[in-house]
């Protein structure tokens, strides 16, 4: 048999008693073993020598408020044991060839927590910081709708706000058939090329409003510009999933959303000059507006064909001839991911005292140039288990919607001129910053998602009841007082977006779920945009009866009986897991064909 395959680490398992074996060194160049040099392994190896993998157990709120920091040594191994240590079922979920990180991937690598965290804030700056200017380029040009408003676009038009509302609507509908068509695209041309062009085809568009001549133009725009957005987030999402570990990736996913409240402060800035400009050549303001966000943005989509490279292994060319990383940190950022997530190549582990036994699923996962195949959309689609978590994607949103949809054009009502309606959204901004990290801090730290991601609703039910009981001509600053403390709710999307990824289980379908999902939050937004209607202008009485009922709903039925439902279905599995012996469970870990949330070790994240 030849060995020029097998690390120094195998070598040593497989020489003769006595005889010498090559030392094993913290990183081996070049490793590739094969499925067959793996069929030597007839025994489970060891691997009392690495971190344990962080524990998936529920955290009570009271650990969390008496824990105390560990501290640790910061030239210690930080390589968490996973399937790829277990020799005899590591071939199983090896990296098929075609994977593009395959020659950095190494079971055998050893990195220190100092590494760790160097390699980790090098993919902060280098990935996540131009991901939240992506983000921001598409929320530029998806909410600058509310800042044209303020400059009188809808009298400029001749159009009536039931026709804002269907803009709004066909706008969403679109956004929403595009979902998964996205993500198809997206998997078969790579996240690095689909997002600029996207980014690119919308600037466009926006540019295009600058000749809006009434209904029919607008509508016809907005129906473009939600067809080319529409799938830019989960996109987005799977770019930075080849990055960061599972553990990693929801504080990330706030700061992403984070970005786009930050963006909201930036474009009322901007829409505050711009819109200065109305008169000249003879030009509405928001005509300027328009052109000015989307040469913005274009410029932002071109910039990323540079900025996104489509691996972290592939991070060299003819403009970064060095690349972002040395090739021991490619073997760390592959192998970390990887390990930390073995179902992204097929696997999911399940620990025994200092053994790893892990459960074959599937053959390899996906490539970043590979398409998604109508099987796995079709298992994604008609899995049960993750529809309490959609229905609550399709409400969450509907009680804080309306009001921010009108917030320029009822600010405009009540007196302010055009300038300072901008100005005055940046303060709900501003504080929905800060409450949308404290709520997703907590969340992650006390390990919950079905009440903390309630915190949204309850926070804007007491505001929208108090908007309501306002009279018919309310005291501008104090209407303005109570939405801006209703639009400053700790948005909860990232969490609910994380949540059904992780009940999700399987890599090879999360996309298709990230995309459902937020299908339903687009739905939501069609909802909401037709419940504030002109017969019902200027205190929308009946639409915040509506939103009130709904927040009611949402509060006592929804989000208490998705964690019942799911605390159920934990315990529905754990009486038949408990119920078998070591040997069966492990017989089971190794023959089933469940993958993902059908497996009985799964347990669903509430």
């Amino acid at each position: 048999m030849d060995s020029s395959n097998l690390s120094p680490a195998v070598l040593a398992d497989i020489a003769p008693a006595g005889a010498h074996a090559p030392k094993a060194s913290s990183i081996s160049s070049g490793y590739s073993l094969d499925k067959k040099s793996a069929d030597i392994y007839l025994h489970r190896v060891s691997t009392s020598d690495l971190v344990e993998p962080d524990p998936v157990e529920e955290t009570r709120v009271t650990e969390f408020l008496l824990r105390r920091k560990a501290k640790v040594d910061p030239d210690a191994i930080a390589t968490k044991r996973s399937v790829f240590d277990d020799p005899v079922l590591a071939k199983h979920y090896w990296p098929k060839d075609t994977y593009e990180n395959r020659h950095r991937f190494d079971p055998d690598a050893r990195w220190t927590y100092r590494e760790e965290q160097a390699i980790v804030r090098k993919i902060d700056w280098r990935v996540m910081f131009w991901a939240a200017i992506s983000f921001s380029a598409l929320n530029l040009d998806r909410n600058n709708l509310g800042a044209a408003n303020s400059d009188n676009l809808l009298g400029d038009l001749g159009l009536s706000t039931d026709d804002f509302n269907w803009g709004n609507s066909i706008f969403r509908l679109a956004f929403l058939c595009a979902e998964l068509p996205s993500q198809m695209v997206s998997k078969r041309l790579g996240p690095d090329r689909w997002i600029p062009t996207q980014m690119c085809a919308w600037s466009v568009v926006t540019i295009c409003q600058f000749w809006l001549s009434g209904r029919t133009s607008f509508f016809v725009t907005r129906a473009l510009l939600g067809f080319i957005q529409g799938g830019f987030i989960p996109d987005l999402i799977l770019y930075l999933s080849y990055f960061y570990t599972k553990y990693e990736l929801p504080y990330r996913l706030s700061l992403f959303w984070m970005s786009s409240n930050l963006c909201s402060i930036i474009a009322s800035f901007i829409a505050f000059g711009v819109l200065h400009m109305r008169g000249v050549q003879g030009k509405a303001g928001w005509r300027w507006l328009f052109l000015v966000e989307g040469i913005i943005t274009l410029v932002i989509g071109i910039t990323t064909f540079f900025q996104m490279p489509p691996s972290p292994t592939q991070t060299k060319a003819w403009f970064r001839p060095n690349g972002w990383f040395t090739e021991r940190e490619e073997t760390i950022v592959v192998s970390r991911v990887l390990r930390d997530d073995p179902t992204k190549v097929g696997a999911k582990l399940c620990m025994f005292e200092d053994f790893v036994v892990i459960a074959l699923f599937s053959q390899g996962d996906m490539h970043n140039r590979e398409g998604l195949t109508l099987k796995r959309l079709w298992t994604a689609i008609w899995d049960y288990d993750l529809w309490p978590i959609y229905i609550l994607g399709l409400m969450f949103g509907i009680p804080t919607g309306p009001p921010a949809t009108y917030l320029t054009l009822s600010l405009r009502n009540l007196g302010f001129d055009t300038f300072h309606t901008n100005l005055l959204t940046i303060p709900s901004s501003v504080l929905g910053i800060i409450s949308m990290f404290g709520i997703t801090f907590i969340s992650e730290r006390v390990n919950d998602r079905s009440f903390v991601a309630m915190a949204q609703d309850l926070w804007g039910l007491p505001f929208i009841v108090a908007i309501y009981c306002l009279p018919v001509h309310p005291n501008q600053w104090l209407f303005f007082g109570l939405t801006t403390a209703l639009l400053a709710y700790p948005y909860t999307h990232p969490i609910q977006v994380a949540w059904c990824s992780r009940n999700a289980g399987a890599v090879a379908s999360r996309t298709v779920n990230a995309s459902l999902y937020n299908m339903f939050v687009q739905a939501s937004s069609v909802i909401y945009s037709q419940i504030y209607r002109t017969d019902d202008a200027p205190r929308y009485r009946r639409g915040n009866r509506v939103l009130i009922a709904i927040s009611v709903v949402n509060i006592t039925i929804l989000y208490p009986g998705t964690k019942l439902y799911y605390i159920w279905r934990n315990k529905q599995r754990a009486k038949i897991w408990d119920a078998m012996t070591r040997e069966q469970q492990s017989e089971y870990l190794t023959t089933t064909k469940d993958v993902g949330n059908r497996r009985l070790d799964f347990k669903f994240a509430h």
